[in-house]
């Protein structure tokens, strides 16, 4: 499958008139590819053996954080199903080996490692820029909107995002933020585990999370509800000093047609060159793409390859990426 994803960027860039910027870039691209690859195996050698050399120690406690946190909530609610008026901290065997199932479970590590990608993002944007993290610019704009229903989701947006935001501080993520199908395999994971003699509370702990889950209602969920409401004007949400790293990482996704999780990775330093062709991809002009660069980036170096790169052909390359 590599090969073939490899095949589909080189015939993306085949007929380019800058051929040897795009076929730098494509190379670069594949790189990249194959360092994202190996960011699920990575972290879970690294939550088992406390070894923090690749990772930074606050992305992997981030990352331990949230998974033990979704482990605990779970069987909460398996405690809550068997008639536990208040649950107790579950026995550290249960909870261990919990938590390693969710680990083991791939997208389910790589959602919530982009995660705390998204909130070092945050903070640096924070710090950096002074950006409110849970009330950028272009939220306030679309709060203030004369249209009630456009105001009434953002005013939902912001108080996800704040949610989101205390959450992160405390290294911890609610279980009904998780998306559809990680929910789902979380709610998989409960159930193996469970003890025979309780599967009944397991089954009742399952069937009330789905009765109380809706995904739209995530902030996930509203980001991506508010940026396709702004059709066109979409494009003022690649503004990331603008629109902040929430909705900026939503639209990125949205425009160049990539999951969230892996726009998100984009952001990491070492995948400038993805985060470039994703926002040509999504529409940008090439030194509004720089500029978006130098706001993520402060000290990266202009990207020539991205000014004769169409954004049909940006797409191109990152459909050939998703198709290794």
């Amino acid at each position: 499958m590599a090969g073939y994803g490899k095949a589909m960027i080189e015939e993306s860039v085949r007929t380019d008139p800058a051929e040897p910027a795009a076929a730098a870039l494509r190379d670069r691209l594949v790189q990249d590819e194959a360092m994202a690859a190996t960011i699920a195996p990575m972290l879970r050698h690294l939550l088992a053996s406390e070894d923090v050399s690749i990772f930074s120690e606050e992305i992997v406690a981030r990352v331990r954080g949230m998974i033990g946190d979704i482990a605990r909530q779970l069987l909460a609610r398996r405690e809550t199903a068997g008639g536990t008026a208040d649950p107790v901290e579950p026995a550290a065997g249960v909870l261990s080996s919990l938590t390693d199932a969710l680990v083991a479970h791939p997208a389910l590590l790589c959602h919530v490692h982009a995660l705390a990608l998204e909130w070092q993002l945050t903070e640096r944007l924070q710090a950096r820029l002074a950006l409110d993290p849970v009330s950028p610019p272009l939220l306030q704009a679309m709060i203030g909107s004369p249209d009630p229903a456009t105001a009434e989701l953002a005013m939902q947006c912001l108080a996800a995002q704040a949610r989101f935001c205390q959450a992160q501080r405390r290294m911890r993520f609610a279980l009904l933020e998780l998306p559809g199908d990680l929910l789902h395999g979380a709610l998989q994971a409960m159930r193996v585990l469970a003890d025979p003699e309780a599967d009944g509370d397991a089954a009742a702990a399952e069937a009330a999370i789905r009765a109380d889950y809706d995904e739209a209602r995530s902030r996930l969920g509203l980001l991506s509800r508010l940026v396709s409401g702004m059709g066109a004007g979409a494009v003022a949400a690649l503004s990331i000093g603008h629109a902040g790293a929430a909705i900026f990482l939503s639209a990125l996704a949205m425009g160049s047609g990539q999951d969230r999780d892996l726009a998100t990775l984009s952001t990491n330093e070492a995948q400038k060159a993805r985060l470039a062709v994703a926002l040509r991809a999504a529409g940008l002009k090439a030194a509004a793409v720089e500029e978006q660069l130098l706001v993520v980036h402060p000290d990266s170096t202009p990207t020539s390859a991205i000014e004769g790169l169409a954004p049909d052909q940006a797409a191109k390359l990152l459909a050939g990426l998703a198709g290794g």
